[in-house]
């Protein structure tokens, strides 16, 4: 019998990276899955991989009325919703001096005013218990240039983690802040960043990696199985770091 298994479960951004390894690891354990993606690609490939394993699901992150709408399409579905994954996310990576208000408004929108109004749209579906999984960032913890956006965007979803713990316990609903250093997945190619801006950033970020390497989405996958699963149900409003050591070596 699967660690998940019985349990329903929402993958946002998961067409990709951590968030389809994630997908591929959460079906493997025999639970239900649904994942969002913004691209027609992304998705039917998702279709093609997982057939009716997985309800795939066309969904703007950032927009509060698509998250509404996710919601309702869950629920046409589903009784309720034992799990939720937040995955998907902006990572854009540039000087402070190069942001500008229509940038930063579209990423705090995607990684933290979309995910909050996406917990409050399925407040209705959670199961009692349930669990609320929210990918943060190591960079919340460190000061790496050009980060500053980002970074202040996963700070902020990282304390819904305790925030709506403390609120929302009492319905059974645990909040935890699941945080990658730096992952070897297609994000990477989309900082945003020149050519060479972005080569020596990449360089620099695996320099802080105190075991030397980049992590893997699997090793991600497994640790949002743990928060997802009932084995992790005395672990509520904390943070888990997957991170090689970044943010405490």
């Amino acid at each position: 019998m699967g660690r998940l298994e019985g349990k329903r479960a929402l993958i946002t951004g998961g067409t990709s990276g951590i968030g389809l390894e994630t997908a591929r690891q959460f079906v493997a354990e025999g639970a239900q899955v649904a994942v969002t993606g913004r691209s027609a690609s992304g998705l039917a490939a998702v279709r093609r991989e997982f057939g009716d394993d997985i309800l795939a699901l066309e969904s703007e992150a950032g927009n509060i009325q698509s998250q509404e709408q996710l919601a309702d399409a869950l629920s046409d579905r589903w009784k309720t919703i034992d799990v939720l994954f937040v995955n998907a996310g902006d990572v854009t990576h540039r000087p402070l001096a190069d942001w500008d208000e229509a940038a930063f408004d579209a990423l705090m929108a995607t990684n933290l005013k979309g995910p909050f109004f996406l917990i409050r749209a399925l407040l209705p579906l959670f199961a009692n218990p349930s669990s609320v999984i929210l990918c943060g960032s190591v960079s919340a913890h460190i000061g790496l240039p050009q980060s500053s956006a980002y970074a202040a965007s996963k700070s902020g979803l990282l304390s819904l983690a305790r925030t709506l713990s403390g609120e929302l316990k009492e319905r059974g609903i645990r909040v935890n802040g699941l945080s990658p250093g730096p992952t070897e997945t297609p994000a990477l190619g989309k900082l945003g960043l020149e050519d060479e801006a972005e080569k020596a950033l990449k360089e620099e970020i695996r320099q802080l990696v105190p075991i030397g390497r980049l992590g893997t989405p699997l090793e991600l996958a497994k640790a949002a199985v743990f928060l997802a699963s009932d084995e992790s149900s005395f672990v509520v409003g904390t943070e888990l770091l997957v991170d090689g050591g970044v943010g405490n070596l």
